[in-house]
């Protein structure tokens, strides 16, 4: 049901309750204290209009379901402030005997008790309804603290492994860079070893060339 809803009907019993009591009070006065009464009931049955009319409005917004059952309830809500502007004008009309009175004064103690139970139940209901609310808020503020902990623990996680990530990077890179000068290294070895190649050839061409002209004077003599 919508918490719009029940708070207007919580003000509008409360202001039932004291309508009723104000047009049995208003039934035992004369004079100005009379007047000054009625116009505080009259101020109250506008004000009852507008909880009536706000009721309705809200009513109307909702699923169906919901607003069939909320539109019972105005059409008793319209009936109750009927009543309510029936009974005011006799009282305003003064043409009531004493009988009368004295039945009014009674049907007014009878309905004021039955607005309290009402009002009672209805707020009750409302308590019950508040609670519940409240303990799904909690739930969900609860639900919504232990997600906040474990996505803060997950990019806790993934920080963690994007430094592991960029440490294995540097490491790599430093590898690379071993490798590159290694590679520079033996790269100058080969060079200089095929260089002492040349060389040590050259000078064993030399050495087979000074061993043939030797034996050739040699021989010669």
């Amino acid at each position: 049901m919508s918490d719009a809803f029940d708070g207007y009907e919580r003000q509008y019993c409360e202001l039932s309750a004291s309508l009723s009591k104000k047009c049995s009070s208003a039934i035992s006065l004369d004079g100005e204290q009379k007047k000054q009464k009625l116009s505080e009931i009259k101020s109250g049955l506008e004000n009852a209009e507008v909880l009536i009319r706000k009721m309705d409005l809200e009513a109307r917004t909702l699923p169906p379901n919901l607003k069939s059952s909320l539109l019972v309830k105005l059409r008793e809500f319209k009936s109750d402030l009927n009543n309510f502007k029936t009974e005011v004008k006799r009282i305003t009309s003064g043409q009531l005997n004493a009988a009368a009175r004295d039945e009014l004064l009674e049907a007014g103690m009878a309905d004021t008790k039955t607005a309290s139970a009402d009002q009672r139940a209805r707020l009750m209901m409302s308590t019950e309804r508040l609670g519940r609310t409240t303990d799904r808020v909690k739930d969900s503020r609860r639900t919504m603290m232990e997600t906040e902990e474990i996505g803060v623990s997950i990019l806790q996680d993934l920080h963690g492994q994007r430094q592991s990530l960029l440490r294995a990077h540097e490491t790599l890179h430093g590898v690379d860079d071993n490798i590159g000068k290694s590679k520079k290294i033996l790269t100058d070895m080969t060079r200089r070893m095929n260089k002492n190649k040349w060389t040590i050839g050259a000078i064993i061409i030399a050495l087979i060339a000074a061993i043939f002209i030797i034996l050739y004077f040699k021989l010669t003599k």
